[in-house]
């Protein structure tokens, strides 16, 4: 079992990382596995704790003491059962949530947390390679669920049905499902082979994927429940002179097309930072996922802009444990282009205008701390500054609700102002993490069984 004294005796050992300068060069994933003496030894440093407080960052909830324990004694596989019990992708989350669990790690205190996010990718990858076996229903409703989106939302509230027995049918509008996790997340953060990998257990358990689809109203109304995981795809723009110049360009555009190039595809006039002098505007994950791809595409130079103040090194009085530590983030993205000489970083920099005939040359902004005006070469501008909500036409047709914020506006079990409508992820919560957005989808599966059980 894990020693209560063995964070004592054993240092946190983060996961090991490709090296910089070479995985700045390919597509592949930037983490490596760690050996499997190594992940355990790390699980052992878990306190088992009386009160877990890793449970409180972990919107999941996941039973984070009981698998370190188990992965401690080497029993991987029963690890992975009471992984599974909450968490439906594992997989994915090991590899791109930012681990707001080990934010609220006791040992957080020190910044000597356990190393939840790697232990949880090793129990996964370890399933993954044993092979991901299917648990389809041994019985049938008859009952019949939509599901709207195909992004982490949708695939967890899908599978959590269809193992209910209920005939769940997942409609996309891309050409590949997956969402999100599909076209929204560079293959170098999330190869797709792991999603791949869960979708093909899915369909064995009788969840029916239907691509290039964007279905009606009328579509959807043979169905006894129906669930929107639309995201919140809708980006935030920059309403600054020269905002029509070409170069100009929304990030999650210019992502899903290197996706798409990665996956193999023609991409039509592909957005490429090749030889450019890039920048990017936004200090988030979108961001940072801009800058990895910049690099590995060859830009002349990187800058990326944040409205923000610097963040401190350290956490702040006003910012205690076990909240997010607000705190300056350097991610592989950030390594890579100080290892390759690549970027720059502001701080506390407004976008006024971009400068231009035709094409952009230079973006102008005011430094708001001494309140300078400055020009920035750029050939390229990749806007990152989030989302303002899902695209509302099918919700709205519907009768849904929305709040102010625009999004569909669900009760605590996710159920809309329409009786057999439910939301998940973003399209009801607005920009957040993929754990949120599992979490939502395997209450609205919750809510919808409960609702479906109680009209037979």
């Amino acid at each position: 079992m894990t020693h209560p004294r063995g964070f004592l005796q054993i240092g946190k050992k983060k996961e090991r990382e490709r090296d910089p300068q070479e995985r700045a060069r390919d597509w592949l994933e930037i983490t490596l596995p760690g050996s499997s003496d190594e992940v355990r030894e790390q699980a052992t440093r878990c306190m088992d704790c009386g009160v877990p407080f890793c449970h409180r960052g972990c919107p999941l909830g996941n039973l984070i003491p009981e698998w370190n324990e188990l992965v401690s004694e080497g029993r991987v596989e029963d690890a992975a059962v009471r992984l599974a019990a909450t968490n439906n992708f594992p997989e994915i989350t090991g590899r791109v949530c930012p681990a707001p669990c080990e934010a609220s790690c006791v040992l957080a205190l020190e910044e000597q947390s356990v190393t939840i996010k790697t232990i949880e990718r090793t129990i996964a990858d370890a399933e993954l390679v044993r092979g991901l076996v299917p648990r389809p229903s041994p019985h049938r409703t008859g009952k019949s669920v939509a599901v709207v989106g195909s992004g982490p939302a949708g695939l967890a509230a899908a599978q959590e049905l269809a193992r209910s027995g209920h005939d769940v049918t997942v409609f996309e509008r891309d050409d590949r499902i997956g969402g999100l996790l599909r076209y929204g997340i560079p293959d170098f953060k999330l190869d797709k082979t792991s999603l791949d990998a869960r979708l093909a257990q899915m369909r064995d358990e009788g969840v029916v994927f239907r691509a290039r689809t964007s279905p009606s109203k009328d579509d959807l109304a043979p169905f006894d429940a129906i669930i929107l995981a639309i995201g919140a795809r809708r980006p935030r723009d920059l309403a600054v002179p020269g905002r029509e110049l070409a170069g100009v360009h929304f990030a999650m555009e210019y992502l899903e097309q290197q996706n798409r190039a990665v996956a193999g595809d023609p991409v039509e006039a592909q957005i490429v930072a090749t030889g450019k002098r890039v920048v990017v505007i936004g200090g988030g994950d979108t961001g940072s996922d801009c800058v990895g791809t910049a690099i590995r595409q060859g830009a002349k130079s990187i800058v990326q802009l944040e409205i923000m103040a610097r963040p401190g090194d350290a956490r702040g009085a006003k910012n205690p444990w076990p909240e997010w530590p607000l705190v300056l983030r350097t991610s592989s993205s950030h390594e890579e282009a100080a290892a390759t000489g690549a970027l720059g970083r502001e701080f506390a920099i407004a976008t006024s205008g971009f400068v231009g005939e035709g094409s952009v040359r230079a973006l102008a902004a005011t430094r708001l701390d001494t309140k300078e005006d400055i020009e920035i070469p750029c050939d390229l501008v990749l806007l990152a500054m989030g989302f303002v909500g899902p695209e509302p036409d099918l919700a709205t047709s519907l009768g849904c609700e929305l709040d102010a914020r625009g999004n569909v506006r669900v009760g605590a079990d996710q159920r809309t102002s329409v009786e057999n409508v439910f939301s998940a992820g973003d399209a009801s919560r607005g920009q957040s993490l993929v754990v949120w957005a599992i979490a939502d989808g395997r209450r609205a599966a919750t809510a919808v069984h409960a609702l479906i059980c109680s009209k037979r």
